[in-house]
Order: C-alpha cells, then structure tokens, then sequence
C-alpha cells in the first residue's frame, strides 16, 4: 500500500489516504496492520507529523497532519469549532431526497453518551440497474454529495442508516445483501465513501485552503459504470 501526498509546506501534510488504512496504531489493531498513515507519511518526508483528525479505516480521502504540536493544536481547534469544512461523495441505496439535514444525536462509543450530530447531503444523481437484489427485481442507488457539521465516530454512516439509504460496502451499518451484489456483480468489496475536499484557513498565512483528493480506481469504476459525473 501507498499514499499520495497531495500538499505539503512547512507547517502542514495532507494525503490521499486509500481505503483499508488506519490513521494511527490502535490497541485493537496493534497485531493485524503493520503499517499506518502517521508512520507511512513520517517516513516519506522524514520528520514526525501530527493528526489533527481522522478517517475511518474503509474511508478514503484528504487526511491532514500538522508538522508541529502548535500548528495542530490551531487546527484541532477549527476542526472542534467547526469552521472546518468537509465534502464527502458517497453511494447509498435507493433513491434518497433531492436534499436534506440529518439532525440525530449519536452515542458516543467510549461513554455511552448521546452527541449532538448533524449531517447535510445532496443527491447528484441515481441509477437503477436491472439486478434482482432482496425483494425487488430492479435495484436503484445515489450518488450524494455529503457535508458532516459534526464529527463524531461513524457519523456518516450511521446517519445514512437512521434514514434507510444505507451506504454501499459499509459492512458495519449498512445494507448486506446490497453490499454483497457490489463486490460479486460489480467488483466493489469496497466503502464507497470518500473524503473528496477539506476546505480551513492555514494556521500561518491565513490563506484559504482548498484540498481535494481524486477518487481511488474502485470509485471512479463505479462512476464511469454508472456515468456519473462529479464537479
């Protein structure tokens, strides 16, 4: 496994970080990963780096780490006020609403508690596709444009399943049967959510900051297969 760096300056790094890559060792995955982004990205560019937020293992997409603890204790500040913003593209079952606000409290993994959570998505674009999957003979997808307000554990995914349109190889709240004709019919084993744009004023020059990741080869399959298009 490799990663892209798709910017770099003297305070900051930011990848392109694939599917199936831990941000950093875990306690839980200490004995089945060997390498992990934080250690990929200090051994590409020789020095250490700190995370300043993090993606779920099967998530693809932007993953910015900061060059020293000032500059990511400024960023973990915007990343906890919000004034972070993020874009993910992602594939759900069904035909979702043209727009909407997803404002449902989540509980939090390590105490239990409910967090406050709000999810905004818009739908770009469907498909229906003549595969026979549970009870119906057709079966339909969108293609939605996902902007997260909050940043809790899963949110995304989570949220997409309290209102049924699940997202398409999330093995852990998802559809399976969904996920299961993905992987054979169409060769997808994979989440089909990645982190496309990660927009925040650099911590030194103040200056807006656009980052955007390209789509990994198993989204843009399922893109050009469904012709979808993205801007």
């Amino acid at each position: 496994m490799q990663v892209d760096i798709i910017y770099q300056d003297e305070q900051l790094v930011a990848i392109n970080k694939p599917n199936g890559l831990l941000v950093h060792r875990t306690r839980l995955a200490a004995n089945e990963q060997k390498c992990f982004a934080m250690q990929m990205v200090r051994d590409m560019i020789g020095q250490h780096v700190y995370p300043v937020h993090r993606l779920d293992r099967p998530t693809s997409g932007v993953l910015l780490f900061a060059l020293s603890p000032e500059t990511a204790h400024e960023l973990q500040q915007q990343f906890e006020s919000n004034a972070i913003h993020k874009t993910y593209l992602a594939v759900c079952r069904g035909y979702c609403p043209v727009s909407g606000k997803i404002a449902e409290p989540l509980t939090n993994e390590t105490t239990g508690k409910l967090q406050d959570a709000v999810t905004v998505f818009e739908r770009l674009d469907t498909v229906e596709l003549p595969i026979h999957v549970s009870r119906y003979p057709t079966s339909r997808y969108s293609l939605v444009r996902v902007t997260p307000k909050t940043g809790r554990y899963h949110q995304i995914r989570k949220h997409f399943a309290k209102i049924r349109h699940y997202l398409i190889g999330d093995t852990k709240h998802g559809d399976l049967p969904h996920n299961k004709m993905f992987r054979e019919e169409l060769g997808c084993p994979n989440l089909l959510l990645h982190a496309w744009q990660l927009q925040f004023q650099h911590p030194v020059s103040n200056h807006e900051m656009n980052l955007i990741a390209p789509f990994p080869d198993h989204f843009n399959t399922i893109l050009e297969r469904f012709d979808w298009k993205v801007s």
